[in-house]
């Protein structure tokens, strides 16, 4: 039986390269879009098995695509594409609802494996990132909006951590010194009580703070 897919990226090499690597196999790609939002209408039009998203695409990414299919769509599963393997994109797509989370640079067998596998309602093939973040989630559920602990400065901090920019990148953004960023995460993570930038994005999207 074959699992209908759509695919979404804004690099027509990409696509080809994905029309290329599933031809043969089970996975038949019924539409294809170079931006998030036609990816939703696509989506609403052919009501595929999978959605393959691209997280980084102009106009409505790939996390906004992600909302909106998985909230009108509940049955059609979305598997997440990037080039990044980046803690707090996995946490954000796994909080939106995302069934897995793979790399551009997957095997053939690991890309028709995981499109197969989110069809099928398995868990993450992902045994790193995913899980781990998937399960940090689950286990620790946060409160309402009314109880954050964070100076205002601290809440501008922790939206940069989550969106996955470095200190450097922070500092910079922020017109603060990398020292002055090391410090404010510090306090961040002591205040809501994790142990890493990871752990700090989950609560962060949890939180809906990004």
């Amino acid at each position: 039986m074959s699992v209908k897919v759509l695919v979404a990226d804004d690099h027509e090499v990409v696509r080809t390269g994905l029309a290329t690597l599933l031809s043969g196999s089970d996975v038949k790609i019924v539409a294809e879009a170079a931006n998030g939002a036609d990816a939703v209408k696509l989506a609403m039009k052919h009501k595929p098995d999978v959605a393959l998203l691209d997280i980084r695409m102009p106009g409505t990414d790939g996390l906004e695509a992600l909302d909106k299919i998985h909230r009108q769509l509940p049955n059609t599963r979305v598997v997440m594409l990037s080039t990044y393997d980046n803690p707090t994109y996995v946490a954000r797509a796994v909080a939106l609802g995302a069934s897995d989370y793979v790399l551009k640079g997957a095997s053939r067998h690991e890309l028709i494996s995981t499109i197969t596998g989110a069809a099928a309602g398995k868990s993450p093939s992902n045994k790193g990132e995913l899980s781990r973040v998937a399960g940090a989630m689950s286990k620790n559920p946060v409160s309402s909006k009314e109880d954050i602990p964070l100076t205002n400065r601290e809440t501008q901090v922790l939206r940069h951590v989550a969106l996955g920019l470095s200190n450097k990148e922070i500092g910079r953004s922020l017109t603060i010194s990398i020292e002055t960023v090391k410090e404010h995460v510090q306090n961040i993570l002591r205040k809501i009580a994790v142990t890493d930038r990871t752990q700090a994005a989950v609560w962060a999207v949890r939180k809906g703070l990004v």
